[in-house]
């Protein structure tokens, strides 16, 4: 790819959004009922390709559990208040009433300074596996350690090891680092690792035998990295990467494949598509599930980068309800901009441009157009 001088002692490549780009039709069109959208990561298939982020306003046991019986798969944060706090209902309630920014910033870094329970964290995940639905949670890099027991004890399906930004080789004087490629043969369960935006970080995860890789960071709706620490990757050109070196790693694995899941930027139905065409198998959704009238937040959002003690990374933001999860997810729409019936949107987006499988419209052709910007 051709460099950019910025200046005489710094080029850069061109990065491009799902913004950015655009899905092109084919000659061929399908009916959208004969389209399938499922996916199947390991033993378990999902008949919506989304993972709803582990974040508070997001994800509370009885909306994974409403997310699984959906067709999705509903991820639980083991670091949030459903393992600090035996009801945080009246936490979540006030949380989302902060109309000031700074204010709720520093209520937020005391009510999550909070000690996590590890009780809480099996009590919650038991309650999610007795509904029946695929559990899932997550933790960060830092946590994984301390915690990991509590969370297989409890008979969770599916780990996710997630933070900002989580490398295969985190070198740390001050403490023993996690062995990712260890702790994932040592475990039972598939392990979904990320944020990664590059091709080299993400070909380093895929070798430590993760079954799935999470791609982004610094571009979801409720983080402010890009300006705390100036780190972002535009999310089409990161799936896009990501995606190539998955098909490299199979080459070097002889055939494993390495599910690539676009998390962040996935606001609306339209960026789903696009993630799936820059190569993504699914997406990780936060904002766009938290708009709905039982998410936990109530239309208010926030992430774990926002209660940070010393460099917050995200803020509180007002996102508004639209619909209940179901119509959020599957329709039907009372929205003209992509904000309901996310999956029904990818699907007419597959049946118009021809493609009946998720893992052949990976290679629909797009266009590039920085003019598209309508946000």
């Amino acid at each position: 790819m051709t460099e950019i001088e910025i200046g005489r002692g710094k080029r850069g490549r061109r990065a491009y959004s799902f913004d950015d780009i655009a899905v092109v039709p084919s000659r061929r069109t399908r009916d959208p009922k004969e389209v399938s959208i499922a996916w199947q990561i390991d033993a378990y298939r999902f008949e919506l390709p989304f993972l709803a982020a582990p974040m508070d306003s997001v994800v509370s046991p009885q909306q994974a559990i409403a997310i699984g019986r959906l067709g999705g798969l509903g991820v639980l944060n083991l670091e949030g208040l459903w393992t600090r706090y035996e009801d945080p209902q009246p936490l979540l309630d006030e949380i989302a009433e902060i109309s000031d920014e700074a204010a709720a910033t520093r209520r937020m870094q005391e009510i999550y300074a909070e000690p996590i329970k590890a009780e809480l964290i099996g009590r919650r995940i038991k309650e999610v596996r007795e509904s029946g639905v695929v559990t899932a949670a997550a933790l960060s890099p830092q946590r994984t350690a301390e915690f990991s027991k509590a969370v297989v004890d409890a008979g969770v399906d599916v780990f996710v090891i997630r933070g900002t930004t989580v490398s295969a080789e985190h070198v740390s004087g001050a403490a023993e680092p996690l062995n990712l490629k260890q702790f994932i043969y040592e475990l039972d369960v598939p392990v979904i690792v990320g944020g990664c935006a590059t091709y080299t970080a993400a070909l380093h995860l895929m070798r430590t035998g993760a079954a799935g890789v999470l791609v982004g960071f610094g571009g979801g709706a409720a983080h402010t990295t890009r300006n705390v620490l100036g780190i972002q990757v535009p999310m089409a050109t990161a799936v896009a990467d990501v995606a190539a070196a998955r098909r490299d790693y199979m080459d070097e694995s002889g055939g494993r494949y390495v599910h690539v899941i676009a998390d962040g930027g996935v606001g609306y139905s339209g960026d789903i598509a696009k993630a799936v065409a820059c190569g993504a198998d699914a997406v990780m959704i936060g904002a766009a599930l938290a708009r709905a009238t039982d998410a936990p937040g109530r239309g208010h959002h926030w992430g774990m980068e926002a209660v940070h003690g010393d460099v917050p990374r995200g803020k509180k933001v007002d996102l508004g309800a639209v619909g209940t999860i179901e119509e959020i997810l599957t329709g039907p729409s009372h929205t003209p901009d992509g904000t309901m019936n996310l999956f029904g949107a990818l699907r007419r987006a597959m049946a118009t441009t021809g493609y009946s499988e998720l893992k052949e419209f990976q290679r629909v052709e797009v266009t590039v157009n920085p003019a598209l910007h309508h946000r």
